[in-house]
């Protein structure tokens, strides 16, 4: 029986592909996209590589107040390989399947999730790993998969700044656990779940933390996400956080959008909090060119985000983009940061309240 059941197993994998060759010209061989698409096998990625120069000394330690809102810029003056990200998925509509998803690079050393052993440095990260089960309008995950809260997103490939915003780097990257989404209909899905926490893939207590989210859209033009997680993390008490993000396309050409961001956490008998929005406007001023800018104010007055009390962040960014093919863009940035105190280290070791990048960047998507 076992030797049937190892046989069967083995056929039913190889079908699809057979049947490419099997339907091929006499001669002809089949590409490796065919024979992944007969399979139900999806590949997709890209390349990232950029480059960025500081008017501050963002390399004097990451995790500092040198390079408080920033999350992936801490350089000074280089050129680097940002992200590749790789997806391979098989996710049918129905029954079984899974997402794999690699991201390698600069980035990657920052996104690590906390394994309970040293820190991870490595330019290599498992960002994704799920099993799917999907069922009628109902679809479970269980796994490692990104966050239900923020705008933007860990891969290059679904941003249109170069720079991560503030609230970015304000959020959960990844979870690991177990979540359930709900398509009630076209307009709007339901999310559920437990996972170990932020960024935790073993849990560092007992306890689990929640996730309640919903996708909304009413109207074509008109997209909404709310998300919500509660539970303890690490020795300290409860951490609660509220997300929302709306995007609505006012015409062909232009789109806005904006996010809100609240969180709190008690530590050591008292509850801290931290909260910021986000603003972005993006138009097409011809199908290649492209331009966004974004605004953001964040306000961290008890310090439990970047362990400076009383200050408030405020951050400006226009992006601009060359579009000359489907998979390839060139973008160009300039983004100045304002603190309310000097928290940015100078070259010569003094302190401002003002941090100025410019960035150049190569997006080459597959």
């Amino acid at each position: 029986m076992k030797k049937l059941f190892l046989a069967s197993a083995v056929s039913a994998l190889f079908a699809a592909p057979a049947t490419v060759l099997a339907q091929a010209k006499p001669g002809a061989v089949p590409t490796l996209d065919k024979v992944l698409e007969a399979s139900g096998i999806s590949v997709s990625g890209y390349i990232d590589i950029g480059y960025t120069r500081a008017d501050r000394n963002v390399e004097a330690g990451i995790g500092t107040p040198a390079v408080a809102p920033r999350v992936f810029d801490s350089q000074n003056n280089s050129f680097g390989l940002r992200q590749f990200g790789l997806t391979i998925a098989k996710q049918p509509k129905e029954g079984f399947g899974g997402l794999v998803n690699f991201t390698a690079g600069n980035d990657a050393q920052l996104i690590h999730s906390f394994s309970g052993a040293v820190p991870d440095t490595s330019l290599f990260d498992l960002t994704q790993a799920y099993a799917q089960y999907a069922t009628g309008s109902l679809t479970l995950i269980a796994g490692k998969f990104a966050t239900l809260h923020g705008t933007e997103v860990i891969a290059s490939s679904g941003n249109t700044n170069i720079s991560r915003s503030i609230l970015f780097g304000s959020v959960p990257f990844t979870h690991t656990g177990v979540r359930g989404v709900w398509a009630l209909n076209d307009q709007v899905s339901l999310y559920a779940g437990v996972n170990n926490g932020w960024d935790q893939l073993t849990d560092v207590n007992k306890t689990k933390t929640v996730e309640f989210g919903a996708s909304l859209n009413p109207v074509k033009p008109l997209n909404v996400s709310l998300s919500a997680y509660s539970g303890k993390e690490g020795a300290d008490g409860t951490r609660n956080s509220v997300n929302a993000v709306v995007s609505y396309a006012i015409s062909d050409p232009l789109s806005v959008g904006a996010e809100v961001l609240n969180v709190s956490q008690e530590v050591g008998g008292a509850k801290l909090k931290y909260n910021g929005v986000a603003g972005y406007f993006t138009y097409m001023f011809t199908p290649k060119y492209r331009g966004v800018l974004r605004v953001e104010s964040f306000d961290d007055k008890d310090g439990l985000r970047f362990n400076t009390v009383d200050t408030k962040y405020r951050e400006v960014t226009v992006t601009g983009a060359y579009l000359p093919a489907d998979n390839f863009e060139m973008r160009a940035e300039v983004r100045r940061d304002q603190a309310s105190n000097p928290v940015y280290t100078s070259f010569d070791g003094a302190t401002s309240k003002t941090l100025m990048t410019v960035a150049l960047q190569g997006l080459y998507k597959f």
